[in-house]
């Protein structure tokens, strides 16, 4: 069964959609994925990931319709010109409002698991992202919090694991220690904001989530 898919933009460079979970954000054989479901919706010969959400994540993407706008996409993140916002229930309650996390990451292939490290090796990135609680809600005897976060970096499972290793998994997700039962990783990407790589428009757009745990907030 396909998936709910919905597009907020196109033109003939770019697409902008939101992908739900468990499709898989890039092009994968026969797995469902939004390339495949983009191309049947748009009647379009290619689509061109140009960035990625982890399957178990749901939120905005945007996609390239030709090489060129692949290209002049993937410069933009690459300058970070792609301001990236998610939205993400998390167990537990920071000890500040809003801050920064730093940290030390290093990515286990063959068990698809990140890990905060101490020290700088092969291997190991820089990870930062800056967070705000928005809101906190009692749920099953746990506190859980509201937060938007915004990605300076771009690391495999970043936030996932930044807030983990906190002692303050995302609800769901058990790769990460969360002890909250839910259907999904209560992790969304929330905002996207960019210049259009050939008008120059500047490109805002917006996703609530109102599915699982985000249901106890008002967004």
């Amino acid at each position: 069964m396909q998936k709910e898919v919905f597009i907020l933009f196109q033109d003939n460079h770019l697409i902008v959609a939101f992908k739900p979970y468990d499709l898989l954000s890039e092009a994968d054989g026969s797995k469902p994925n939004m390339p495949a479901v983009l191309k049947e919706e748009t009647g379009c010969d290619a689509i061109y990931p140009v960035h990625r959400l982890d399957r178990t994540t749901q939120g905005l993407m945007v996609y390239a319709k030709t090489e060129e706008a692949a290209r002049r996409l993937s410069r933009l993140i690459q300058d970070g010109g792609l301001e990236k916002t998610y939205l993400a229930v998390a167990e537990g309650v920071p000890g500040e409002r809003s801050g920064e996390l730093c940290d030390l990451l290093y990515f286990d292939r063959k068990k698809n698991k990140s890990y905060v490290v101490k020290r700088e090796r092969k291997g190991v990135k820089q990870a930062r992202l800056t967070y705000e609680t928005v809101a906190t809600s009692e749920y099953d005897a746990k506190t859980l919090s509201l937060l938007k976060i915004r990605l300076l970096t771009g690391r495999t499972h970043q936030i996932r694991v930044q807030f983990a290793s906190r002692k303050m998994p995302l609800v769901g997700d058990r790769r990460y220690g969360s002890s909250v039962t839910s259907d999904n990783i209560m992790l969304c990407s929330h905002r996207l904001r960019f210049t259009h790589p050939f008008s120059g428009e500047e490109m805002d757009f917006l996703y609530r989530p109102v599915n699982g745990m985000f249901a106890l907030f008002e967004i």
